[in-house]
């Protein structure tokens, strides 16, 4: 009778809560495996490209859309990617951009983030910059591109800064947001163990509004690029180099459809690659050391 006891007292019950947080443990450390992994995250993006290449082609075939120039047959477009790539000028079009890009949003999250500490703790400060933030997010980037040519003419600083002028305030404000979505037992804690000014900032409040402040710089990162195609496409100048954006408004120049669907293509492959490769690892990465991403 003793033995029996012992038995089940070692052994969680079916249904107990301890039971439960074993299962609970054992879903979390499993790996998913591959076949799954394919399934669920290859497989979709590949057949969705080619049901767009198999409507595109119909369009052509059927003749719906019988005129080339206005659109190229996807093997034209695979013409010019094979044109470009065998002249070793493909990887020069994307390596100028994404070096400018990459380089802009650094800068832009040197400056966003303090900036964004500022307008969250400092309420005068707030008040006196967080609508002209929340304003010049809201602004097309584009609208910077004549005014930065006029002040610092056609190199690169004009593009950087039309990239700081439309990521920094989406990096600030991702910020502003996840500061005020700190519980304020947070903050109390940190006061309480010592971490005040400086490293409260640091090892309290950055942590904690870390959600926010990756929303933020994903979000900063697609104005940079947007920002940066629209200073490439308006200000195209051949010592700047050719970057994806000078490509399309060349093709544009030249009435070359083909070249125009590369550009585009380019243009959207690096965005999505760029938001593959950094930004939605780091943002599995914050959930999932919250505990808000079980799976993937």
């Amino acid at each position: 009778m003793a033995s029996t006891d012992t038995t089940t007292t070692n052994a969680p019950a079916e249904g107990s809560v301890e039971a439960g947080l074993d299962a609970l443990e054992t879903t979390q450390s499993s790996r998913t495996p591959l076949r799954r992994t394919l399934v669920d995250k290859v497989l979709p993006p590949l057949a969705a490209i080619v049901v767009v290449l198999v409507v595109w082609q119909g369009l052509i075939t059927l003749k719906i859309v019988d005129d080339p120039t206005k659109l190229p047959t996807p093997g034209a477009v695979w013409g010019a990617f094979r044109e470009d790539w065998l002249q070793g000028k493909l990887l020069g079009y994307i390596w100028t951009s994404v070096s400018r890009g990459l380089l802009g949003f650094c800068l832009a999250l040197l400056i966003g983030t303090p900036l964004g500490l500022l307008v969250a703790r400092v309420r005068f400060v707030r008040a006196a910059i967080g609508p002209i933030l929340s304003g010049l997010q809201s602004l097309p980037s584009v609208a910077w591109v004549p005014p930065a040519v006029i002040w610092l003419g056609l190199d690169n600083s004009m593009m950087y800064t039309v990239i700081l002028l439309g990521a920094v305030p989406s990096i600030a404000n991702g910020l502003v947001s996840g500061v005020d979505q700190v519980p304020p037992l947070f903050l109390r804690a940190g006061r309480t163990l010592g971490a005040t000014g400086v490293k409260g900032t640091w090892h309290i409040t950055l942590p904690a509004a870390l959600p926010g402040y990756v929303a933020g710089m994903k979000q900063g990162w697609a104005f940079s690029w947007r920002s940066l195609m629209a200073a490439e496409i308006i200000a195209s100048f051949p010592d700047l180099g050719t970057g994806l954006g000078q490509l399309l408004e060349n093709a544009r120049t030249a009435s070359d459809m083909a070249m125009v669907f590369e550009a585009i293509l380019l243009i959207l492959f690096v965005g999505i690659a760029i938001d593959l490769l950094i930004f939605s690892p780091l943002e599995r990465w914050v959930l999932r050391s919250r505990g808000l991403l079980v799976k993937g």
